[in-house]
């Protein structure tokens, strides 16, 4: 009967879970969870999330808060954090919420995200990585890191200007290079101060209709 019953708690987490995300566009915490399932305690509510992400069925990754994400099958579902420019940087708030909420979960087959964790999409609008084989209206899968090399795709947050792009990055001796896709385009000089990186692009998705 206490295994039944377990059993049948879990199903309620795993609903709660995808409901909040549709509804929220990112993961509960623990305290959502203990408070959305009438669960008596967070220890419990940890129990029940470890033995799910033994079975496979939700992901977390360590030490990162609201890093829940479900499993469907070999799939994983992947939150789509709205629009980066690929072309003259996008105006937002700030570097702490620029992706804050998600506009849908992706289900993406683990083959496409990997072993990677904290990974994230982003729609392209703009045309400056085209020779990348990236054009407006795509999507492009993220990894969340600060670390990238020379050439690499990135999601670089500009401090100064409040802006957000998608360029490939090298480092100069003084500068920071942001290199756009697009011989018709000329590359952004930032100093390094004003460069964050926000994350680093994986994969490429195209949507037909797009």
């Amino acid at each position: 009967m206490r295994k039944r019953r377990s059993s049948g708690t879990r199903e309620n987490i795993l609903k709660f879970i995808q409901t909040f995300i549709s509804d929220k566009g990112y993961s509960p915490a623990v305290k959502d969870i203990v408070e959305g399932c009438n669960l008596s305690s967070p220890n419990l509510a940890q129990h029940h999330l470890n033995v799910l992400e033994r079975e496979g069925v939700l992901h977390r990754d360590p030490g990162v808060f609201r890093s829940i994400r479900l499993v469907y099958g070999n799939n994983i579902g992947v939150p789509l954090l709205g629009t980066i420019a690929a072309g003259r940087p996008i105006p937002v708030p700030n570097s702490d919420n620029w992706v804050a909420e998600a506009d849908e979960v992706l289900n993406l087959t683990a083959d496409i995200v990997g072993k990677r964790e904290n990974v994230y999409a982003l729609k392209v609008r703009g045309r400056s990585m085209m020779d990348a084989c990236v054009m407006d209206g795509d999507i492009v899968i993220v990894e969340a890191t600060q670390a990238a090399g020379d050439g690499d795709m990135v999601a670089v947050w500009l401090k100064d200007e409040h802006e957000v792009t998608l360029k490939r990055i090298y480092r100069e001796a003084n500068f920071i290079r942001l290199q756009p896709a697009n011989r018709q385009m000329e590359p952004l000089y930032v100093s390094p101060e004003n460069v964050e990186i926000q994350g680093k692009v994986v994969a490429v998705l195209r949507r037909m209709e797009h």
